[in-house]
Formats: C-alpha cells, structure tokens, sequence
C-alpha cells in the first residue's frame, strides 16, 4: 500500500540532452553498489513530482506497479519540493535520514557535487546489467554520468533520467485571439504581443522572481545571441565565459527593459514558480517561458484554449534529459530502489508519461495518441534535431541557482544595473570553476 506523506504539492525547475524520435518514439540524440538488502519490506521513495504532472501520474503508476511486483514490501513516499531538495539534500543524504532512492536535479552544482562529495552510489555496473544504457543515448549521458571532480559527460553513472524536458513559449490562444494578435512564431511577434497586452493593463509574462524563471528568461535571452560553442565553454568549462560578452550583455539589458517596459512584473520578485504557473492557468498571465514539467499540469487544469512554440529567433534552448533517479551512498535498500529505476524504464510507464504530457525516452511510438503529447515531442524532436538543449543557467557551479535567483531579483527591483549584475555573476562562477 502506498503511504504518501505529501508536505508540499511540488513544482519543479531547472531542470535536461535527451532523445529523438526516429522511426521509434525516442531514440536517444542528444550499477552495483555496497549495501542493499533484498528482503527489506519498505522502499523510502522521495521525488517532487505534481501529482497531475505527466511525471507524477507515471510514478504513483510505478509504484503500484512495484508494489505487485514486491509482494508486502511497501513504498513509502514522500513528496518535497524542488528547492528544498536542492537546498537540503547534502545535508540530508549525510545523514541516517537519506531515503533509498530520490528525484535529483542533474548538474555539475547539483548531482555533480553530491558525487564528488561521495553523497551517491556509483550506479554503473546495474546501468550495464538491466541494459539501461541501450535505452538512454549520449545526449542524456551528458547529465547522467560524473567524473571525479563532478563535472557531467564522462565517468561513472551517479543518476538514471527515464524522460526529457525543455523549455518552450506557452500562450493563451483566447487571449491572443481577443487582442487579435498573431502566434508568436517570430520574435517582431512576440514582441508586437507584448507591448499590446502592456498598453492594455495586462502583465504578458508569468514570472518567479524568487525561484527559477527569472534567470531562465536572462538565459534564453543569452542563448538567442550564442552558439554551441558559447554554450560549452559555460557549461563544460571547455573555453573561457565572459559575462559582459554580447550575449549575455544582450540578456540582462534586455531583461531590464522589458521590466521597464511592462512585459514582467515588479511585483514578481518574491513569486515562487508556482505563483507563476498558476498565473498562467487562471488566464492572467497571457505568456510563459518554462519548461515541459508543465505540460501535463496545464492540460488537466486550464480552461482556456492554449499553444505552444519554441523560443522565435533562437535555435538553442534550455533543455536536457530528465531529472535523475539517484540512490544514496548511505540508501539501506539499494537493490529495491534498482527495481524500481527499472519499472520507471518499462514500456507500461513510459507509454503513459508519454500520452499524459511527459517526453519519455523508451515508448512505444504507436502508444502515444494524445494529440498534445504528439505536439509536445514534436518541437522537442525540432531542438534536438538541431543540437539545441543548452542546459541549464544554475548547472555550472555549486551555488549559482541562489546567486542567480538573487541577482536577478536585483534586475527586477531595478537596485542593480545590468552591468553590476553581470559582475556578480562573473564573480561566483570565477569563484567555483574548478581549478586545473
């Protein structure tokens, strides 16, 4: 029986180099442990799923599925919330209270730091043993596998994606349709959108100034004037970031104005991310720049008709594969929590992360018939195809999803100009690059 002990109703962030359709739903573009008992009689299972998010239907499904599969062992659920699993998980899985197996935001300043720090089980040798790696492909590796200083791409498997996710444009088609405004399938569209919905009274973006869609709008902004190249130096350290380079000089004086302008609201500074989500589905909010996590969450909640597009003008994206299934170093039922990576991997769940607005990575392509859905993996086969997941803008260093957020809170209040943000940027990266 499963026992959920819900403390938050999660939304999720940041969140991953994924998969492609090509004759199957998803082919991939883009571990044995110590400790472990076999005969424990309860998985401790944490992860910060909604529970009408396509990944939180696909995981309550595989829990009961485990459940059948594992006569009297029963799970044992708790649901967190995406910042307090990224602000407390070191300190937790440090301890005797760490669950067998948790969702984990992917990243060298998150999954990477906790591998350095020896927090996580290695989970290479099961990866190659239940064939996990036939199904998820290099561009998901990218985010599954650590090196010794905990940078992503090569070396040991710390974490198992089971789908993908990346950011897109949701807009409201009544509210466009009202204004008689076009689709924003260009950027002039979007931003001919904006300063109508700004002249008649009306915020166009849902934004979270204290939580991650603020500095993902700074990002995409960036991402718009770079290339792969610009990308990999930032993320991969392969070459030198400069933040008052044109890219990101573009974002953050852009960013500003359209806080000047209208487009985001000063009152959003202190909004959390489901603030802004539910802004959007409520009908307030005419746009949102997020990610796919959404996607199932809007389908069952909003009323109104809605769209989507990739961001107009920009062939990168932030993107990747999924969140990660991690097992703590210090996790007591290790083998349970590998049975359960394995039915999250099973045709039956990922069919159904696909039909309920998820973009699974090992489905059965005739399986998948929600209109939605088709569209949903449709613009994400369009960025892939096109090397577009760019990541994430806290992923680089340990501690630049607070310095991120609290800068960029900065930009909104207008008691930092562009150019002092972009210092304090460049400072904490400098500062937490590893030194070769």
């Amino acid at each position: 029986m499963l026992t959920a002990r819900r403390r938050v109703r999660a939304r999720r962030g940041t969140a991953c180099a994924a998969a492609v359709v090509v004759g199957s739903l998803l082919l991939a573009s883009c571990g044995g442990s110590d400790g472990g008992s076999t005969d424990a009689k309860t998985l401790r299972l944490w992860h910060y799923e909604a529970p009408n998010s396509a990944m939180g239907m696909a995981w309550t499904a595989a829990i009961k599925e485990f459940e059948a599969q594992h006569p009297g062992v029963q799970v044992e659920f708790e649901e967190k919330s995406f910042d307090q699993m990224q602000k407390t998980a070191p300190m937790v899985l440090n301890s005797s209270d760490a669950p067998d197996l948790m969702e984990y935001n992917k990243g060298n300043a998150t999954a990477g730091l906790l591998s350095e720090q020896g927090l996580l089980t290695d989970l290479s040798a099961e990866v190659t043993k239940r064939g996990w790696d036939k199904l998820i492909g290099p561009g998901v590796r990218t985010t599954s596998q650590y090196d010794a200083n905990g940078v992503m791409g090569s070396g040991k498997w710390y974490g198992v994606p089971n789908y993908a996710e990346y950011t897109m444009v949701y807009f409201n088609k009544d509210l466009f349709a009202k204004y008689r405004l076009a689709e924003p399938k260009t950027f002039d569209d979007l931003v001919a959108a904006m300063d109508t919905f700004a002249e008649n009274k009306i915020t166009p973006l849902a934004n979270s100034g204290a939580e991650y869609l603020a500095q993902q709008y700074v990002y995409q902004l960036a991402l718009s004037k770079a290339d792969r190249s610009w990308v990999d130096s930032y993320e991969l350290y392969q070459g030198k970031t400069d933040f008052h380079d044109t890219a990101w000089t573009y974002a953050a004086e852009t960013f500003a104005d359209w806080v000047n302008k209208g487009y985001i609201g000063k009152n959003s500074t202190s909004a959390k991310a489901e603030d802004a989500g539910v802004s959007f589905i409520r009908g307030k909010a005419p746009i949102l720049f997020s990610g796919s996590w959404w996607y199932g969450r809007f389908q069952d909640e909003a009323t109104f008709d809605w769209g989507t597009t990739l961001w107009p003008g920009s062939d990168l994206a932030p993107g990747s594969g999924g969140n990660l299934w991690v097992v703590p170093k210090s996790a007591h039922n290790k083998e349970l929590a590998y049975d359960f990576i394995d039915i999250t991997m099973s045709k039956k769940i990922q069919n159904l992360l696909g039909n309920k607005g998820g973009v699974p990575v090992a489905a059965d392509p005739a399986a998948i018939t929600d209109p939605k859905s088709k569209e949903l993996i449709a613009h994400f086969n369009t960025l892939s195809g096109r090397d577009g997941l760019a990541f994430y803008p806290d992923w680089p260093v340990p501690g630049f999803y607070d310095v991120l957020v609290s800068e960029t809170q900065k930009l909104i209040t207008g008691s930092e100009k562009p150019d002092g943000y972009l210092d304090a940027l460049q400072e904490a990266y400098d500062k937490g690059v590893p030194k070769t």
